[in-house]
């Protein structure tokens, strides 16, 4: 399969992280998915820790979910006008995110982050914008620039294919760092239309904000007349009902959402106070459009998916599990005296190879990729698939259950002990 994939796709897959290229071998191909499993095309199961990278926070194929699915696609795939269903789901997005007074369905979370720039730059009549080294938002061109993921696994933060000139106006700092954020306006604060982050990094690891750090940057975006973007496609309903504007009592002008919000098909979101999104087109000079948004499948199982999440205890339990996760790989690494760092927010955890505490992408880089790739194909072997790139999150679903953690700690015990010697 993967050898006839190469004849068709660019490395034989249609997103750069799933070649294995960064930790050996070749990926495997999916046949099925349920619950905490996913079985390949050979038959082999696996307790599943990639999630379609962060989205399948119910498990795969919940029931619910899929009959949903169903019911809209008997009614029609896609009809290029509104539908009720839109307005149902930006109700329950509302609810959870009451910043976003006013918002737009997209199709990815790249679109999210793309088009929430624009409007950003179209309100501030600014061209310069503000991110943060080893935050990934997307492939758009503007945001190419030191990002993470899948660019830094390869090593080439910097994209071939961005226009210089474009790239200039991408101003890039440290995470985590409020002094280079303060010094960066005190110069250029006129030119800056906005900042963007992720505002617990999930793209070079989980790496969480320092104390303040949000506040910070709300500070000093309100003061010098720029918006604030939070980039929330992988926390927005992962870390709390609220993402990580429940968590840090920090509310930004534009907020960008995706992963789960579309129950694991594709789907996005920016929004937030109606002043500003009003100046998109119809209503301004800002143009946006998309011929899949609000596709009524993406948005039925949107809705299912967040009435779900809805249900009590249930961010208390997925913390709980995250935890005892967590705990368990630290453990397990203690033992066989690796110096790993195990970094979690929620349910979101990433093991770093490292000795070095890890606050931001210098720290991040120190991590050894090798001895990762080598864990990674020692966690497969023994049936745990996590994602297959140091720099990525592990993400824990309500389908996980006790003995799944229990398997992946004994399996992790194994693995970190094959790693050191």
């Amino acid at each position: 399969m993967f050898q006839d994939a190469t004849r068709f796709f660019s490395g034989g897959v249609n997103s750069p992280v799933r070649a294995f290229r960064s930790v050996g071998g070749e990926p495997f191909f999916v046949a099925h998915a349920s619950g905490s499993r996913i079985t390949d095309a050979d038959g082999r199961s696996y307790i599943d820790y990639v999630g379609s990278w962060g989205p399948m926070i119910l498990g795969h194929a919940h029931p619910r979910v899929v009959a949903a699915i169903q019911k809209a696609a008997e009614a029609g795939t896609s009809y290029g006008a509104p539908t009720e269903l839109e307005t149902r789901l930006a109700r329950l997005i509302q609810a959870a995110f009451p910043g976003m007074e006013r918002m737009r369905f997209v199709s990815s979370g790249t679109e999210a982050c793309m088009s929430a720039l624009r409007v950003a730059r179209g309100f501030a009549r600014r061209d310069a914008i503000v991110k943060f080294e080893g935050c990934y938002h997307g492939h758009a061109d503007s945001l190419l620039v030191k990002a993470g993921s899948g660019a830094l696994t390869f090593g080439v933060p910097d994209s071939l294919g961005v226009p210089a000139d474009l790239a200039r106006h991408t101003l890039t700092l440290p995470y985590n760092d409020p002094d280079a954020v303060q010094a960066i306006f005190a110069k250029r604060g006129k030119e800056i239309a906005a900042v963007i982050v992720e505002p617990v990094a999930g793209n070079m690891g989980v790496i969480p904000p320092r104390p303040g750090f949000l506040a910070g940057l709300r500070e000093v975006t309100a003061r010098h007349g720029a918006l604030l973007i939070f980039d929330e496609v992988i926390t927005g309903f992962r870390i709390a009902w609220g993402g990580a504007q429940e968590t840090s009592g920090v509310r930004p002008d534009l907020t960008c959402l995706g992963k789960i919000v579309g129950g694991g098909l594709p789907v996005g979101v920016y929004g937030g106070r109606a002043d500003i999104l009003d100046q998109v087109a119809p209503l301004g000079p800002i143009y946006q459009a998309g011929t899949l948004s609000g596709n009524p499948l993406a948005m039925a199982a949107g809705i299912e998916t967040l009435t779900l999440l809805q249900a009590p205890g249930f961010y208390a339990d997925l913390e709980a599990r995250g935890a005892r996760l967590a705990a368990g790989l630290a453990r397990a690494a203690a033992a066989a005296r690796l110096p790993v760092q195990t970094s979690r927010v929620g349910s979101m955890l990433t093991t770093f190879f490292t000795a070095t505490a890890v606050t931001d992408y210098t720290t991040a880089k120190t991590a050894d990729t090798t001895r990762y790739g080598a864990f990674f194909r020692a966690m497969l072997e023994r049936g745990i698939s996590l994602a297959p790139s140091q720099f990525e999150a592990a993400f824990i679903s309500a389908a996980h259950t006790p003995d799944d953690l229990d398997a992946t700690i004994a399996a992790a015990r194994e693995a970190f002990g094959l790693v050191a010697g």
